[in-house]
């Protein structure tokens, strides 16, 4: 059924308004009201917010034509304020929703993130009021003037149905003549003034723009409304308090009856501004005030572009593109900290992918974060009470236990040491200060600590000691918060050039059984979101990336996602928010996965990378390596030379990875099964698709659920427990066949797991009786086979799992470089040179046979 859209809603409200109208007109009036009525009656819900998959460079080009119109604003994503939707649909704050089809995964990947609602609902005439009273003043504008600055108006009906138009697309109303000046209610409107638009009883009055005033060829009076979005009308709705006379100017447009208007608005327009330490400049007496833009596509906060700019963000499929990149002339590269690092797949790809763009990032990893803000808040004043940075901010200016003996050094100037009292007790001398912390490591207690040596002693007996039992060793302390400070050793506000990191959001995850949807931030394992943001808004990068799994945009309608835009916006960090799957990358993994970018008001925001790849359907696993389920070898040789483009690839070194004459293949070591599971898996076949339903004593029903075959007797083990567990007969109510099966060489793996256990995934070899081993999972995260991994077995399996898959961070940091370089436009989608794959990996094979 065709929906109907706001602006056509406002016209049938004032078509049906009982407010007098020119008799010159009053026939096709009543033609017209009688349509709308009609119309009315079959109109649906309003559309909902949508998330679309982005294609590939080539289709992105060509569709060029279909988008121009969103940019004029003829198809806004709008829905009616006091319309309620059929019980049976989902709700207009509905959270975005992806499917993990097939389709989708072979598409591959980029998807776009529509905001949730907007505030263009429909106008809602002053019909309430008898005295009314709207209508044009002066002299029209002159015909020849009025067709050239809006020929979309004068058009022939049937030339404007040549150009061709999307569903969603309003229907254009023709024009009679323009006007500047506007009369309602007394009040005097002009071309380009600002202005409360009336909304439905019981809401805020909408915020437009007049951008256009004009007599339609029914006779009625209209103007064209560019929107204004509050904060809580965009992608953020509730998620964070945003000053609420700050407002965000759309590209959004659409007609509305002349008599919607209530009052004129001061709004002023000021820069995007860097809100350093609360010296923003302060906002003027106003109605409102907008420093930013609020572009659907990718529900992107951006700064108003330069009047050199002439590219669009709305265009949503349109990209820009890149052969050649220069690298930007910096003295020192680029500092980039990775938060939750684990081990590293984000900052590795994103340093990988700079590089290819000209620029060097120097990484900086850390896991434990929370404590690591502590502690840079405890070494900033450290620093402060050293005179080695300057502050006017009194609370980070405290007395530390040390200062009595500076005070006491200064009354004792000139005294002899033939004055000390010889002690008998065996005494101990700080030699020097190694290090610092917060928090004690292997101990619950909170506080700065320092690593101490002692003088006298070697290093086996160096120790951890708190701040508060330090009172005499001030100039062990200057001595190392002076060199740390000369040496970087943590950063200060305003240090970092990129923050990237996926805070961990367990809370969210659907394996937990009582996830907070009131309140998730209320959930502990929620925390480190809110942590994450603290460490943006204490040092202030110039860029951040963050990455998160897809149910951030989908628990409790999105509110983690949106509250984390809403911090940026809050800090004045321009941000877009949008989805990329592996498979796209070069990877035969689907692995969806959000990526929200934020960037400074003076630099350039990174864009999305365009997928590179037809999904890979074979190689990946080194099936000619045959390790057994109790495999211990850290290290084993090549035996063979690469035999797929795939493996010769991953086996690719680079000239800084270490020990390159001896290349071999790291971690490639399942995780071992108990026996009983063992068992289970050497009876599964070695065939695609095979799973515990291929199991004796299995039948799966018509409506796909399994149950137990009464003819055959239950087969056990030889422990006698059963061969086919309860457990997997009721995983999701029987109809799951993922328990115990096989990956086939085939199949695109939907996502690399944290766990390698086979009771609820899929997850064994397609040809040995194991599970994937951890090597073969780093490999399904395009990690590198020099990319060695540390650890227990079951934390390497961790580490890869939680990872940033290599390639999409590569063509990330690519992107990343080019912003760095100053060399994007402002259209949200990149397409990589022609060469990026080549560039991409190194030179030197690795095999059974090459010394490097």
């Amino acid at each position: 059924m065709a929906r109907s859209t706001p602006a056509t809603q406002r016209k049938r409200k004032s078509v049906t308004s009982s407010e007098p109208q020119p008799s010159a007109r009053k026939s096709s009036r009543t033609e017209a009201k009688n349509r709308a009525v009609a119309a009315d009656d079959e109109r649906q819900a309003p559309p909902e917010a949508e998330i679309e998959v982005i294609p590939s460079s080539e289709e992105a080009t060509n569709s060029s034509s279909t988008t121009t119109s969103k940019k004029n604003g003829t198809a806004a994503t709008k829905r009616a304020s006091s319309r309620k939707k059929p019980a049976e649909e989902p709700t207009v704050d509905a959270p975005v929703e992806v499917s993990d089809t097939e389709d989708s995964a072979e598409m591959g990947s980029l998807k776009q993130i529509r905001p949730v609602k907007s505030p263009a609902k429909k106008g809602k005439r002053n019909s309430d009021d008898e005295d009314s009273d709207a209508r044009f003043l002066g002299s029209p504008v002159a015909d020849k003037d009025a067709r050239e600055r809006w020929p979309h108006r004068y058009a022939k009906k049937d030339a404007k149905q040549n150009k061709g138009s999307s569903e969603d697309d309003e229907e254009l109303i023709e024009a009679l003549r323009h006007y500047t000046r506007a009369l309602v209610d007394g009040i005097q409107y002009e071309l380009n003034d600002n202005a409360h638009v009336k909304a439905a009883d019981g809401e805020d009055s909408y915020i437009c723009k007049i951008v256009e005033m004009f007599e339609g060829v029914d006779g009625y009076p209209y103007f064209t409304a560019q929107w204004y979005y509050r904060a809580k009308d965009t992608i953020i709705e509730d998620a964070y308090q945003i000053d609420k006379t700050r407002v965000f100017f759309s590209e959004v447009k659409d007609d509305n009856p002349l008599d919607c208007l209530l009052k004129k608005l001061n709004i002023v327009m000021r820069p995007l501004e860097v809100d350093w330490e609360g010296k923003r400049s302060p906002v003027p007496d106003c109605d409102y005030h907008c420093d930013a833009q609020y572009l659907l596509p990718y529900a992107s906060f951006v700064k108003f572009p330069s009047e050199s700019t002439e590219a669009s963000e709305s265009s949503s499929t349109i990209s820009q593109s890149c052969e050649v990149s220069q690298p930007n002339e910096k003295s020192e590269p680029f500092t980039l900290l990775d938060l939750y690092s684990g081990c590293g797949g984000m900052s590795t790809g994103l340093c990988l992918g700079s590089k290819l763009s000209g620029q060097q990032l120097v990484t900086v990893r850390n896991e434990s974060v929370e404590d690591f803000l502590a502690l840079l808040l405890e070494w900033e004043k450290l620093c402060i009470r050293f005179s080695l940075i300057s502050s006017d901010d009194p609370e980070k200016k405290q007395a530390y236990p040390f200062d009595a003996e500076e005070d006491e050094g200064e009354d004792s100037e000139g005294d002899d040491d033939d004055d000390e009292t010889p002690d008998d007790s065996e005494s101990f001398e700080v030699e020097n200060i190694l290090n610092i912390c917060y928090g004690k490591p292997d101990d619950k207690d909170r506080g700065l600590y320092f690593k101490v040596q002692w003088k006298g002693y070697g290093p086996e007996y160096d120790t951890w000691e708190p701040l508060d039992g330090l009172g005499n060793c001030l100039k062990a302390i200057r001595d190392f918060v002076t060199n740390g400070f000369n040496r970087k050793m943590l950063p200060l506000p305003g240090s970092i050039d990129v923050i990237c990191g996926g805070p961990p959001c367990q809370g969210i995850s659907g394996f937990n059984r009582f996830r907070n949807k009131d309140n998730p931030l209320d959930d502990e394992k929620n925390k480190q979101l809110i942590v994450y943001m603290d460490v943006v808004k204490y040092l202030r990068p110039k860029y951040v990336l963050m990455e998160n799994v897809v149910d951030i945009l989908k628990f409790a309608d999105g509110f983690l996602g949106r509250y984390a835009i809403g911090r940026l916006i809050e800090m004045n960090y321009q941000t877009r928010v949008g989805m990329l799957a592996a498979g796209a990358y070069g990877l035969p993994q689907f692995r969806n996965r959000v990526f929200l970018w934020g960037a400074l008001p003076t630099l350039d925001l990174p864009p999305y990378p365009l997928p590179t790849h037809d999904v890979l359907v074979r190689g990946v696993f080194p099936n000619k390596f045959e390790v057994e389920n109790g495999e211990t070898r850290d290290e084993m040789p090549y035996t063979k030379e690469p035999e797929t483009e795939f493996q010769r690839l991953i086996r690719l070194r680079t000239p800084e990875a270490l020990d390159l004459s001896s290349p071999s293949l790291n971690s490639h070591r399942p995780y071992e099964l108990n026996a009983d599971d063992y068992e289970r898996v050497c009876h599964i076949p070695k065939k695609k698709g095979a799973n515990f339903r291929d199991l004796p004593g299995v039948r799966v029903r018509d409506d796909n659920k399994v149950e137990f075959d009464p003819a055959i007797e239950r087969v056990l083990l030889k422990s006698k427990k059963p061969l086919v567990p309860d457990y997997a007969m009721s995983f999701v109510k029987g109809t799951s066949s993922k328990p115990f099966a096989r990956l086939w060489w085939d199949e695109t793996v939907p996502t690399v797991v944290t766990r390698a256990e086979p009771h609820n995934q899929a997850i064994l070899h397609p040809e040995q009786d194991r599970v994937l081993s951890v090597r073969e999972n780093a490999r399904l995260q395009g990690f590198p086979d020099y990319y060695k991994l540390v650890g227990p077995i079951k934390e390497r399996y961790i580490q890869v799992g939680n990872a940033v898959a290599v390639p999409v961070a590569r063509a990330l940091g690519y992107a990343l470089g080019m912003a760095l370089n100053h060399n994007v436009e402002r259209a949200p989608l990149l397409t990589l040179p022609s060469d990026y794959l080549e560039k991409a990996h190194p030179t030197t094979p690795a095999s059974s046979q090459d010394e490097a």
